[in-house]
């Protein structure tokens, strides 16, 4: 490539390190540091970022970029080249709003906030929380307004994380598709008794969780010479390069469902990052292109694959020989059942398919008025427990299982929540679109095969990091936008299937 181009894959490249070390030192703290680091880990962080958005916010980026972008007109839409200057021009226009001080003190506040939730929600005592989610939020308006917005300020925090759509549409979405999910849930509910998942919930040892669970993600295609898993109190996945992608997990030796499902959710968000074509290694485009395209991936492998009877015929033997006492005279048929047993519950990632996207649809609510001033947050917890009364039919006994379960508002991400079931949409379109394609899918699931499907998402999905948006990437592999349809269709057939309906 050209001359200016090559100067601005080099400028980027540092930046991506900085950014990358910033990462890393957020993984620490949500595994390995001791609680006494908190202080200087939010000043090391901040640092970086300031440094980071220094960098890149400055004229030589920004005339780096033009000169670059001259190089390659002309060049094809989907070549590396172009993407890569489409893609950090408009990074650069968004990012050039934001004050560096805004951003330092946003990681620094955040980074202390996370070991203030931490310990809040393990003493369920929102109240300690309560100061330093007031602060996060002031940050997040002024951000915000820096941004700009055309209708609110909610718009300008969730096109962070879905580049393009806006909070109304958001909220057609939700919708569209919410009383068929209140519809559905009432029918299975009509007929609860079918399903039981008390196997479900016995003691399983934690080492032995773990082994089976690394060993099914790595069949999927998780490449652990290129990864790792470790605990955390909230499981998530990241990644510092394509050839380092870690996960978390947490477990329970009393529930089998968190601990295998989570590692087979997280699973899925690094295989896309281990999926990105190896000539955007080092670029702002070697990442997922948006978060709910990444969280598509995520509900995929946990869901359609992971809890799907086809999966189970093959693995369910491997885990019996595992847990001989807790599961050897379970059959197929009832496992299958209990593993996606629909049951309002208080947690959200531990929620099944059919009322998970409720979880989102309150934390939308919550957000969106918080975000416009509507909503005071030392009145978060009681408005929390009214939504969920009136969402679920239950209130969270504590703080701890309600409004402090989550990690995300300690670490800034407002916005971030709504991603989660647009995920959930879209990865019944790419599903079904998978299905089309190859229709022995199914059927090498149930013998222990994903290379099909995987190799299938990585040319079709992981390969294009950031190349294009959620809505052009969907147009290419769908021939239409997100929609609902998809997902409905296959939450009816499933649940009518298990629950007799």
């Amino acid at each position: 490539m050209g001359e200016k181009f090559d100067a601005l894959k080099a400028r980027l490249g540092e930046i991506h390190n900085l950014n990358m070390v910033t990462s890393l030192v957020g993984w620490d703290q949500q595994t390995y540091m001791p609680p006494g680091g908190a202080e200087a880990k939010a000043s090391q962080m901040a640092t970086l970022s300031r440094l980071s958005h220094d960098m890149f916010v400055s004229d030589e980026t920004g005339r780096l970029i033009e000169d670059a972008a001259g190089e390659v007109e002309g060049m094809d839409y989907e070549s590396d080249e172009a993407s890569l200057i489409r893609v950090i021009r408009e990074d650069y226009a968004e990012q050039t709003k934001l004050p560096t001080e805004l951003v330092a003190e946003l990681t620094r506040q955040t980074a202390l906030a996370h070991e203030v939730w931490a310990n809040a929600r393990a003493n369920n005592n929102f109240r300690a929380f309560q100061p330093a989610l007031e602060k996060i939020v002031e940050l997040t308006i002024r951000q915000a307004e820096y941004l700009g917005y055309q209708d609110e300020p909610y718009d300008a925090l969730l096109n962070q994380y879905e580049r393009g759509i806006t909070t109304r549409q958001v909220k057609a979405i939700f919708d569209e598709h919410k009383p068929e999910l209140v519809k559905l849930i009432a029918d299975v509910r009509a007929n609860a008794d079918a399903v039981s998942d008390a196997v479900l919930r016995q003691p399983f040892d934690v080492d032995k969780q773990r082994a089976f669970g690394l060993d099914v993600v790595q069949k999927y295609g998780y490449d652990l010479s290129r990864g790792r898993q470790d605990v955390a109190v909230h499981p998530f996945c990241t990644n510092f390069s394509r050839n380092d992608v870690r996960i978390t997990t947490r477990f329970n030796p009393n529930w089998l469902n968190p601990a295998l499902f989570g590692t087979m959710h997280e699973a899925g968000h690094a295989m896309y990052e281990q999926g990105v074509a190896p000539a955007l290694e080092g670029t702002p485009m070697a990442s997922g292109t948006s978060l709910g395209v990444h969280e598509s991936q995520s509900r995929m492998w946990e869901n359609m694959v992971g809890r799907s009877k086809g999966f189970w015929s093959w693995a369910l033997p491997q885990l019996q020989a595992i847990f001989p006492d807790q599961l050897g005279s379970v059959d197929l048929d009832s496992f299958y059942k209990a593993i996606n047993k629909v049951q309002p519950s208080l947690i959200r990632v531990e929620a099944d398919e059919a009322t998970y996207n409720l979880h989102i649809m309150l934390r939308f609510e919550l957000e969106t008025q918080m975000m416009a001033g509507k909503l005071n947050i030392a009145d978060l917890p009681e408005e929390w427990n009214d939504r969920f009364e009136a969402f679920f039919g239950i209130t969270p006994e504590s703080d701890t299982l309600g409004v402090l379960q989550d990690v995300h508002w300690s670490s800034g991400l407002v916005g971030y929540f709504p991603t989660y079931a647009l995920g959930n949409l879209l990865a019944a379109q790419y599903y079904n679109q998978a299905l089309k394609a190859h229709p022995s899918i199914p059927d090498e699931i149930a013998s222990g095969q994903f290379d099909t499907l995987r190799g299938w998402l990585n040319t079709n999905i992981h390969q294009h990091g950031r190349k294009f948006t959620s809505e052009e990437l969907t147009r290419r592999v769908t021939g239409e936008s997100i929609q609902s349809r998809d997902y409905i269709q296959y939450l009816k057939t499933k649940f009518s299937d298990v629950y007799g309906l």
